[in-house]
């Protein structure tokens, strides 16, 4: 499924909330739930649009990373393996 809102308008939204803001209000204006918006609070709050994007960033080279580990993880114990067999 697409995200249907960008860092921008979470950011936003957040920042309604802390300007006073009820969060019945922003949730029917957006037409999300009040658990979407509260986890959107615990991810995306404090920060400006420019950290959040590098946070994205950031989260998707990690996951690279890790993806790179597992293969290279994956490689040494089939090595071991040749390596271990008596001819």
């Amino acid at each position: 499924m697409k995200k249907r809102y960008t860092e921008e308008q979470i950011i936003k939204a957040i920042k309604q909330h802390e300007a006073g803001a009820k969060v019945d209000d922003i949730c029917r204006d957006m037409g999300i739930s009040s658990g979407t918006f509260y986890n959107w609070r615990s991810k995306y709050a404090g920060l400006e649009v420019n950290e959040a994007k590098r946070l994205r960033e950031l989260e998707s080279e990690n996951n690279k990373l890790k993806k790179l580990l597992a293969e290279k993880l994956l490689e040494v114990e089939a090595m071991k393996d040749v390596v271990s067999k008596k001819w």
